[in-house]
């Protein structure tokens, strides 16, 4: 009798295993381009949708170039989300999105952003489209998700909505505590400088000057690029300044900022996630972790000695 019991039980068991791995394959399926979009989108959706990025954690959206298994992705996909202002070098997410016939279900997560405009080569003129480094520009990155997923599955939009206002308290608090953490650091040390232009937003945010040897982009577009007059400028302004360190990127190659660190005889700071998040199990693998592991080596490396 017993062992029959355990048998059944097993059964039981394995039954409602199998029934939730298939609603979990039955769950729409939401693809971003960014790993800091997916976490928005995982911050609003909970269980209810998965979410996949295209990138992988520490991957350049600039450089990064698509696979067929991407176009695979993005034709399963409910909905489709690009961080958008060229972020993904030559619109790779949104080409993507229109080749699968997927253009209405692709979400643009900046609109609404007022855009930092930067001088780019030839006197051009670009927004810049790291603005999720600052809390108060990714509350507006929630904002156009939960919408959209609002529009999509409008059952559980209640839900939604009240995931996102949960989400929005955090990133208010979190924009508080990085004023808190960075006030120590006086005026004239309030220079960042990093392998490439990704913290205009944060830099504006919280009273820094941002100081990058390449442009916005790390690929060969419009402001990408390294030239020799741009690196003397950028060491002999490090020198100048009297800063006390500068920084490498997870998604930039280390290589440039040490010789321009040797070259200036500045200390590196750190290593500071900037166009993607870190991996599983890393302080960095969500958005808050990101922004608050930046912000601890920013304010140690900086901060009055």
């Amino acid at each position: 009798m017993t062992r029959r019991i355990f048998v059944a039980t097993l059964v039981v068991t394995a039954l409602v295993a199998s029934g939730e791995m298939l609603a979990q394959e039955n769950r729409p399926l939401v693809v971003a381009s960014t790993t800091q979009v997916a976490d928005f989108a995982r911050q609003v959706v909970g269980d209810r949708m998965e979410v996949r990025s295209v990138l992988a954690p520490g991957a350049d959206p600039h450089l990064y170039e698509v696979k067929p298994s991407d176009a695979e992705l993005v034709r399963q996909a409910a909905i489709c989300l690009e961080n958008g202002m060229h972020l993904e070098g030559g619109d790779w997410m949104r080409k993507l999105a229109v080749a699968a016939g997927k253009e209405d279900e692709l979400v643009t997560c900046t609109v609404g952003i007022k855009p930092i405009v930067l001088k780019a080569e030839g006197n051009q003129h670009v927004d810049d489209p790291h603005s999720w480094f600052t809390p108060l520009n990714a509350a507006v990155y929630v904002n156009n998700i939960t919408q959209a997923v609002g529009k999509y599955d409008p059952q559980h939009k209640d839900e939604y909505q009240a995931r996102a206002r949960l989400y929005l308290e955090q990133l208010r608090a979190l924009h508080l505590w990085i004023r808190e953490q960075l006030s120590a650091i006086p005026p004239e040390q309030r220079i960042l400088v990093t392998s490439h232009d990704a913290f205009n937003y944060y830099c504006q945010a919280y009273g820094f000057e941002a100081r990058a040897p390449v442009g916005w982009s790390t690929g060969a577009e419009i402001g990408g690029g390294l030239t020799p007059a741009r690196r003397k400028t950028v060491v002999d302004s490090i020198r100048d300044s009297g800063v006390q360190a500068i920084f490498v990127e997870t998604s930039v190659n280390p290589k440039l900022i040490r010789e321009i660190a040797k070259e200036a005889g500045v200390a590196i700071g750190g290593t500071l996630y900037s166009d993607s998040m870190g991996g599983p199990g890393t302080a960095g693998e969500t958005y808050v972790g990101m922004m608050r592991e930046n912000t601890l080596h920013i304010a140690g490396a900086l901060k009055r000695k």
